[in-house]
């Protein structure tokens, strides 16, 4: 992958190819291993490579676009590798050099990273109870139960989370098939059905010294690991949004009736229904606009990292997934509204668009970052330095 511009346009061609069987996979509940496979193949899980490593490096603004593409076609597939990218920046930020120079390697050789972070049945989502225990030859060994496992099913490496002894968090980058290690393929949710978000039990996995990372660090500092991950999830938010707009136009020009009082021919000629995609667009266009603004927020905070630009990029970032979220919600169920009865059929699963954004939304609060830049504006308070902002 040469630069941005080969990105973006490797990502077009691949949402096109993907965006053929989503709904059957999504019906059939048909995991995307052929998909991502391709998307492995063709160069895009490695553009953030630091180019003295020999990756493009591409810009934030870059990948938002690439998730917000392959989102508009296949919502599930476009999250899967969310976690891959926010764990190779945990290594650009924390790795060794020869840390950095093994896991690029491996990112570069096409090697895909799952994840093992959230835990369910614990107090709130930040009490981490996965523990990373030292072996007497100086390694580790990695024990806890998993949930919402997002990619960790097709991983080659799977990052997990965990406290030390000290009970600082850690990641540890274990094997796919590590001696210990169990993904369950357990998912049940109504949307985001192919992700496989399932559990990872590990059970006295080993984990040698040198594929821990001291993640605590992280949050020390100024710091944009929260940005970057946060970033990511609003562009596949503006990507249902984009593609229920667009399946919903398809479906009004080439489907539906128009209503027998508003005196045209065709539906897309209602001036009623013709008002309201103008809404819709807007809704989206506003969206897009907020998510690049929130990207080159965080190139710009990359470039010369600040207490300053490191808050400006989290308070642009849940700028833009608060209204993602919301746009991503309306605008998969406004399909059905403007589209018609027929719209509601089973078989036609367009309902997978809100089913997935009524999932993805619930990723973390909405409300929440609406409180964190009221304050910001308001008082001045910078965001917390907690990773999901």
């Amino acid at each position: 992958m040469a630069d941005d511009a080969e990105a973006l346009a490797v990502a077009a061609a691949l949402a096109d190819e993907f965006r053929a069987g989503a709904s059957r996979r999504d019906a059939e509940r048909g995991l995307p291993r052929e998909e991502l496979d391709r998307l492995s193949d063709s160069g895009l899980l490695a553009v953030t490579v630091p180019a003295e490593h020999g990756g493009a490096d591409v810009r934030q603004e870059t990948l938002a676009e690439i998730f917000r593409l392959l989102a508009s076609a296949d919502a599930s597939l476009a999250q899967i590798p969310q976690s891959h990218f926010v764990y190779v920046n945990v290594i650009r930020r924390q790795g060794t050099p020869e840390q950095r120079a093994f896991f690029f390697g491996e990112v570069l050789a096409g090697r895909r990273f799952g994840n093992a972070q959230s835990e369910a049945g614990t107090k709130h989502v930040q009490d981490i109870r996965t523990r990373l225990e030292p072996a007497p030859d100086g390694s580790y060994v990695l024990t806890g139960v998993k949930h919402y496992s997002t990619g960790a099913l097709f991983a080659d490496w799977i990052p997990v989370l965990a406290r030390a002894e000290d009970d600082n968090l850690h990641v540890a980058y274990v094997p796919r098939d590590a001696e210990g290690l169990t993904v369950v393929d357990d998912w049940d949710g109504m949307g985001q059905r192919t992700t496989a978000s399932g559990t990872v039990r590990l059970d006295a996995v080993p984990v040698p010294a040198d594929r821990v990372l001291p993640h605590h660090l992280t949050f020390q500092g100024p710091q944009l690991h929260g940005a970057v991950a946060q970033l990511l999830h609003a562009a596949i938010d503006a990507g249902i949004a984009a593609g229920a707009l667009a399946e919903a136009a398809e479906f009004v020009r080439t489907k539906s009736r128009p209503w027998f009082e508003s005196g045209v021919e065709t539906a897309a000629e209602d001036p009623l229904l013709v008002q309201r995609f103008g809404e819709l667009a807007v809704q989206v266009r506003a969206t897009e606009a907020l998510l690049g603004a929130a990207a080159r927020a965080v190139d710009t905070a990359r470039a010369h990292l600040t207490d300053a630009s490191a808050a400006e990029a989290s308070i642009a970032v849940a700028a833009a997934k608060a209204h993602a979220a919301s746009t991503a919600v309306e605008v998969s169920g406004a399909l059905f509204e403007v589209s018609g009865t027929r719209s509601a059929l089973n078989s036609l699963n367009l309902h997978r668009h809100w089913r997935d954004a009524r999932t993805h939304t619930l990723h973390d609060p909405a409300r929440w970052k609406i409180q964190h830049i009221g304050r910001y504006v308001l008082n001045g308070t910078p965001p917390p330095r907690h990773g999901l902002l």
